[in-house]
Parts: C-alpha cells; structure tokens; sequence
C-alpha cells in the first residue's frame, strides 16, 4: 500500500505542476495579448491624432516637393515595372477573401467579365482611389513639415525603398512566391503603404474608403474591419514580412461643414483599427490558397459562394462552370434566404445571382 500512496503522490504532483505550468503561459498569453492590444490602441490613436491635426491646420503648400511627388510617379510609371514570369499563375492580395470558385476559374484560365458597370459606379472607385492618393501624398508632406509645425516629430513616417521611394503602390510593387504544402504560391501586388513607427516599428498601412453615408464610420455601424480587409493585410505580411497593420477608412460622406467637437466625436470620418499578423493568420491563409491550387490540379472546382457573388470578378465563368446539381442548390439556397429574416438588400444580392446565372447558360445553351 505505501508504494501504491507513493505512485499517487508522484502522479498527482505531476498533474499539479501541469497546471501549475498551463496556468502560466495561459496568464503570460493573457499579459501579451493585454499589452499587444494596449500598444494597438496607442498606435491608432497616434495616426488619427496626427492626422487631425494636420488636417485641421492652415494646408502647407511647397511647390518642390509637389514636384518631387509628380516626378517620382511619372518615374514609376515608366520604368518601375514587374510583371510574373511569364506562364505563371498568382494570387492577388485583394483577392484573399474572395470565393474560391471565382479563383479556381481565374486560375484555369477562365475569361474576366468585361461588362460595362453604371456611371456612379465608376465614379464611386475613382473617388475611393483618389482618397487613398490623397492620405499618401499627406503622409509625404508630413514627413517633412510637421515638425516645423507643430513642435514634435509624427509618429509615423513612410519607410523608403532603396531607391529612396516611399514604401508603397508601384514603388513597392512585387512579385512574391512561398512554398507551402509541397505547393508554390505565387502573390503579385503593392502595397497602400508600410511606415516607420516612432518606435522604429514596420507598419503596414491599408487605405480604403465609404461613401453612402456619414454613419458608416460611427462607432455604432463600425466595430472593426471588415475580414477581407484583414485578410488582403494577411497577404502583405507574407510579401514584405510585416506583422502590425492599420486599416483606415475615411467616409468621403460627411455629416456637416460644421460640427460640435462632440458631434465631430460621435460622426467621425476617419477610422483606424490595429491587427497583429501572426504566423498561424499566415499559415491558414496560405492553407486557402493551397486548397484552391489543389482543386485545379485534381479538377474539382470549390463550391461557389454566392454570398461573394456581388464583386465576384468572373461571374460569367462560374456560371457556366456549374453542374445542374450545384445550380439547383443555388436555387435552394435562394429559396431559403427568401424565408429568412434577411435585410431586403441582402436576400436582393441572392436574387440578382440566380437571375444572372439562369439567363447566362440559357443564352449559352
């Protein structure tokens, strides 16, 4: 028996030191992810401080550097091309949230869609590209006047190719592959942006924008970044080997002219949030990517999503891709969704797929 009581003690001392040793790194988890959140919340509120104030000051005008800018992206433009080597398939960044079918057809050489789109909806990108234009060309006259005016260095600055460009769009453009999963996967993209912090930290920065209403970046409509977004960040840090990120969305809705600093507080127009890239985020995505080549190689195209159906770039293909019995789960699909507690929009986008769908591969019958 004394053994026995012996072989006890040393088994239960054992499952205690365990969870003694469990206990510990969920606790140093918890402080990392405390402190990572915390160092987060000050970087977003450095940009948005410092962006503010700049725009809420007198415009600075300097010619020379206008020049510099204009010059340098006429530069770009020429000479700093970089295509894929010919023959190869890649991924976009923009693409990482996108429906698996709609990349599985991309990727077997399946046409583009090449329909016209309605005037405001051109009108509607070339503002959003016109905004993110705009925060990078502030970015660049920040760097060299807002510490002449306002007494301080920015806290965040671009980080310069090389060649001494900043970090981003064509001058940061790239061709990038990995090995993953006994598979190549081929990325080709440019980043909005990768700055310094003012603690010497990379950060990426990812611009987009919102135009219906000036409430779509209140705190109410907007918790946090859309998953595509983070997912296209994701893809960046696999590129350029960045993990801390900024999401910026700037309505191009206002609320007023003029506004109360609590009005101005409530209906912002500008919205920041912080994600910490991890190497599971970039092993799980690169796993997608990995799915999706697999599906080519064996011939065996993804389900198609019809909830992405909306910015779904090969429409036209994946329609005609599809076997009766996937058509007719679609058609179930819908059926359900028209039961459902949807928003008319939603169950709307459900409604037009199958349209487009049925009226394609009748005309190509």
């Amino acid at each position: 028996m004394n053994g026995l009581t012996k072989t006890n003690e040393k088994e239960t001392i054992a499952i205690s030191n365990l969870i003694n040793r469990s206990a510990a790194e969920a606790l140093r988890r918890q402080i990392s992810e405390a402190a990572e959140a915390q160092r987060g919340h000050e970087m977003v509120s450095d940009f948005l401080t410092m962006m503010d104030r700049w725009h809420g000051s007198a415009e600075v005008w300097d010619d020379t550097l206008e020049a510099e800018i204009l010059e340098q992206q006429a530069y770009a433009i020429r000479r700093l091309k970089v295509f894929p080597p010919r023959g190869t398939t890649y991924f976009s960044p923009s693409s990482a949230n996108s429906c698996k079918r709609e990349m599985y057809v991309k990727l077997t050489g399946a046409a583009r869609d090449n329909s016209d789109s309605q005037p405001h909806q051109g009108r509607w990108q070339r503002a959003g590209t016109a905004f993110g234009d705009t925060i990078q060309r502030d970015l660049l006259f920040i760097e060299k006047h807002y510490e002449k005016k306002f007494g301080e260095k920015p806290p965040f600055v671009p980080e310069r190719t090389a060649h001494g460009f900043p970090m981003w769009e064509r001058f940061a453009r790239k061709f990038h592959s990995v090995e993953h999963r006994g598979y190549t996967v081929n990325f080709l993209g440019q980043p909005d942006g990768i700055l310094r912090y003012k603690d010497g930290t990379r950060v990426g920065l990812e611009i987009k924008s919102k135009q219906t209403t000036s409430a779509q970046t209140t705190e109410y409509s907007m918790r946090g970044p859309k998953e595509d977004h983070v997912k296209q960040c994701v893809v960046y840090s696999i590129m350029y080997g960045v993990d801390d990120y900024l999401i910026v969305y700037g309505n191009l809705s206002k609320k007023a002219w003029v506004m109360t600093p609590e009005e101005y507080a409530k209906n912002p127009d500008l919205r920041a949030f912080y994600i910490h890239v991890s190497e599971s985020d970039r092993q799980a995505l690169l796993d997608d990517f990995v799915d999706v080549l697999q599906a080519v190689k064996d011939g065996n195209p993804p389900r198609l999503d019809v909830e992405k159906w909306t910015f779904n770039n090969y429409k036209t293909a994946c329609a005609l891709s599809l076997t009766d019995a996937e058509l007719e789960d679609i058609r179930k699909q819908v059926r359900q969704v028209g039961r459902s507690r949807l928003p008319d929009w939603k169950k709307q986008a459900y409604y037009d797929a199958l349209d487009f769908i049925e009226r394609v591969r009748k005309e190509a019958m």
